[in-house]
């Protein structure tokens, strides 16, 4: 679901429509009749462009068993937003449960409010949906079981050592997992890591398992588990050397939070924020994000070209939690502070020269971010700020960059008003974003009082504006439909 239920309709039309095509053009059809129907009410989606199209079909006397009829939905928890949640549920239960229609769907979820009253007696899916509970009435240890013996076995092929592991092994990681299938797949995927051995990280993950474990923390393994694979990975970045000797873990997260997994999102920084923007500002080489970043994560995280998944939320909930990832918690002001200072000073390395116009020569992914780094900087210096870390933020001569700003504007007026309109409405934008800001510095004991003069963050952000920083505000319609190589 990945925090919203935008494309769990246009992803069943689609593979709806992928293996037959009558009901492809039907559904074709309907969108074509209303161009704005993905923008409408879920129900109303399910109903123009799978119940209607279906019935059609059965009207012309297609045989429907031929269709794909099983609708899996897997993480419906994952979706944050309750009332989504239980609009999906409504239109399943409104479309596909009251029409003589073919198709069966399963939804696998862990039981938070919405899907819980939808289940309870006088829920909506009380009396028409089969609810199987895994956790206190299902026993998955079987399952468990067989999992790690199919894998463990096709690992003993790989090496050519069948001998490689025992039952009491296979025990021991089931007794371990405290009936959350997740351990058992994030313990394999750790084992099985092919540049490792898996003998000795089978040994590892054994010693990692917490003695006489608690029914009171069910969750003492698997974070113990968590615990150790995000520490190792910390520990060989730092031993490594990693880019510039920057936090393994603050870097971890940033990159988490802007590929908006689980509740991690940088939401008000930038609408498109992608790690391609990211790079640079964090000085990070781009061709190695998955190689440092992730290389030793694989069991806990999916890394693609510019972005980072997770494989289970449980993952998530421990990053977020104090109180279990403990010494390996970064809070999120701490993320916003990061983004500040990396901005700050990648604005003010970028030596443009105002008189001769030097933005052309910029790479085109220099140009984005940068553009990324001035846009995000007021929302992320008054995030930090506005949840209590210490950042201090350049009130004197804060003014003083408006004003240059705003003067600058004037002198373009006459031979590029474009330029000028987007000079002066920056300025407005940053001069509203001030005033904000020093709002929350007069009312929250928790900001730090402003900086004195002479601060080293409040000198390279005004020095940016002399170096000639504006003329990527003057040339940034250039970039509107530019594309990040």
């Amino acid at each position: 679901m990945h925090n919203t239920l935008n494309h769990v309709i246009p992803t069943i039309v689609y593979q709806l429509g992928l293996l037959n095509r009558t009901i492809q053009e039907l559904i074709g059809e309907a969108v074509e009749n209303d161009r704005l129907i993905f923008s409408k009410s879920l129900r109303t989606q399910m109903s123009t462009l799978i119940v209607e199209p279906t019935q059609r079909c059965q009207g012309m006397g297609m045989d429907l068993s031929t269709l794909p009829y099983v609708i899996l939905i897997d993480g419906l928890d994952e979706c944050t937003n309750e009332d989504s949640q239980t609009e999906l549920l409504a239109a399943f239960k409104e479309c596909l449960l009251v029409n003589d229609l073919p198709f069966r769907t399963v939804i696998f979820s862990r039981p938070e409010w919405a899907i819980r009253t939808a289940l309870e007696p006088g829920g909506q899916l009380c009396m028409v949906a089969y609810h199987i509970q895994l956790s206190d009435k299902y026993d998955a240890s079987g399952d468990m079981r067989r999992y790690l013996q199919k894998r463990f076995e096709c690992i003993g092929l790989r090496i050519g050592d069948p001998t490689w592991f025992s039952a009491e092994n296979v025990e021991a990681l089931v007794r371990a997992a405290s009936g959350q299938f997740v351990y058992v797949a994030t313990a394999y995927r750790f084992i099985s890591a092919r540049r490792a051995s898996p003998v000795d990280r089978l040994k590892t993950v054994l010693s990692w398992i917490p003695q006489g474990q608690s029914t009171a923390r069910p969750f003492e393994s698997l974070d113990r588990l968590y615990t150790n694979i995000l520490s190792t990975a910390n520990n060989t970045y730092e031993a490594g050397g990693g880019p510039h000797e920057q936090n393994f873990l603050l870097l971890f997260m940033v990159f988490l939070a802007s590929s908006h997994c689980g509740n991690f999102h940088l939401s008000g920084w930038s609408h498109d924020i992608n790690f391609n923007r990211l790079l640079p500002i964090l000085k990070f080489d781009g061709g190695r994000v998955s190689e440092t970043l992730a290389s030793d994560l694989h069991s806990l995280v999916l890394a693609h070209s510019n972005s980072l998944g997770l494989y289970h939320k449980s993952f998530a909930d421990f990053l977020q939690e104090k109180s279990r990832s403990q010494g390996l918690f970064v809070p999120f002001s701490g993320i916003w502070k990061h983004l500040s200072k990396c901005s700050m000073q990648y604005i003010a390395e970028c030596q443009l020269d105002i008189e001769h116009r030097e933005w052309e020569a910029i790479p085109l992914n220099h140009q984005r971010a940068l553009i990324q780094a001035v846009e995000g900087l007021p929302f992320s210096l008054g995030r930090a700020t506005a949840m209590g870390d210490e950042i201090e933020w350049p009130f004197q001569g804060f003014e003083d960059w408006i004003a240059n700003l705003r003067q600058l504007a004037n002198r373009l007026k006459a031979r590029n008003p474009e330029a000028a309109a987007i000079v002066s409405q920056f300025a407005g934008e940053w001069e509203l974003d001030g005033e904000r800001i020093r709002e929350w510095g007069e009312h929250s004991p928790q900001v730090e009082a402003p900086a004195a003069p002479g601060n080293s963050w409040a000198q390279l952000v005004v020095s940016a504006v002399c170096l000639g920083l504006v003329w990527l505000l003057v040339d940034r319609h250039k970039l509107n439909n530019a594309t990040v190589p």
